[in-house]
């Protein structure tokens, strides 16, 4: 099958349409705009990577002190910076290049429609010179017979036959001269054409290019996470759920036996060795009432308490 260039398809049949030129340009402009696009998204992924890996950074530092993820994803961040600036390079590079282009065939456009211009015009005062000649024949003509006028007549048809041969010259020399720039135009237009589909070839082939090696860092970044959970699922293998108790219990144990149960202490209990127990008050008796303390008699408190008392023998 016979290959599509734009040298081949993009003409028109009038001399001062641009349209071909214009629809060329026009895609250029759409395909600015996609690597443009292309080049904000992955600026801006960057940026994402970048502050995710600095999360990380952040969270391992307070959990457990690891830096291996969010190292791969600064890693991976740093690559994309990387990608987006030789996109920026290559759009510039081809801005450029097509600014000298686009100038250069404005110019032409601009000198072609002014030509193009100036010969209609000659054109258009070379017919009317012609008609002026023709009518002044004609006056010669049909006042062949009044001799009073003839040489009057005849000097004006002279001069009209001058004039409309000087308009004459000027239309073929405009129309030569726009022959020329014709040529030009259609020789700058093939070259034109060639070198803005070589840019779209390149353009596409390049951000084709990116946005696969930017779906490779994407897939390798998976891959890398992917083995750095495996090394933890490797450790969380060896993890045995008794030895580590038992070693938290050999490492940190206080006692093997619990505090006794507090007991009842009776403040005049016989048992308190701090102090001297305390005597109830002497109990003075006479012989002669019968108060006199006997040998085996029992000694009550004298604790002044309605609900408390206390024997001792």
């Amino acid at each position: 099958m016979k290959q599509l260039h734009f040298k081949d398809n993009f003409w028109s049949n009038e001399l001062t349409s641009t349209v071909g030129y214009d629809a060329i340009i026009q895609y250029h402009n759409e395909g600015k705009r996609t690597c443009k696009e292309v080049e904000d998204f992955m600026k801006a992924r960057a940026g994402i990577e970048e502050k995710y890996a600095k999360d990380l950074l952040g969270l391992s530092k307070k959990v457990c002190g690891h830096s291996e993820m969010n190292l791969a994803h600064l890693q991976l961040a740093q690559s994309m910076r990387e990608e987006v600036r030789k996109l920026e390079e290559f759009r510039e590079k081809q801005k450029e290049a097509r600014k000298k282009i686009e100038q250069h065939m404005d110019a032409l456009h601009k000198q072609k429609a002014s030509q193009f211009k100036k010969t209609m015009d000659s054109k258009k005062i070379y017919e009317q010179k012609c008609r002026d000649k023709e009518e002044a024949d004609q006056n010669v003509y049909r006042n062949t017979n009044n001799p009073k006028h003839i040489e009057k007549l005849n000097a004006k048809a002279q001069q009209a036959k001058l004039n409309a041969e000087e308009a004459d010259r000027l239309y073929q020399q405009n129309l030569s001269t726009l022959g020329n720039i014709r040529d030009e135009w259609l020789k700058e237009h093939v070259y034109s054409c060639e070198i803005l589909e070589k840019q779209a070839n390149d353009r596409i082939n390049f951000i084709r290019n990116t946005v696969w090696s930017h779906l490779n860092l994407l897939s390798q970044q998976s891959v890398t996470s992917d083995e750095l959970y495996e090394e933890v699922r490797k450790s969380l293998e060896q993890c045995d759920i008794q030895e580590d108790i038992e070693h938290f219990v050999t490492l940190r144990r206080t006692g093997d036996k619990p505090p006794a149960p507090l007991v009842y202490e009776n403040f005049y209990s016989g048992h308190r060795t701090t102090h001297a127990p305390r005597m109830p008050p002497p109990v003075n008796r006479t012989q002669n009432g019968n108060n006199l303390c006997l040998e085996g008699d029992a000694i009550y408190s004298t604790v002044q308490d309605a609900g408390y008392s206390l024997v001792r023998n």
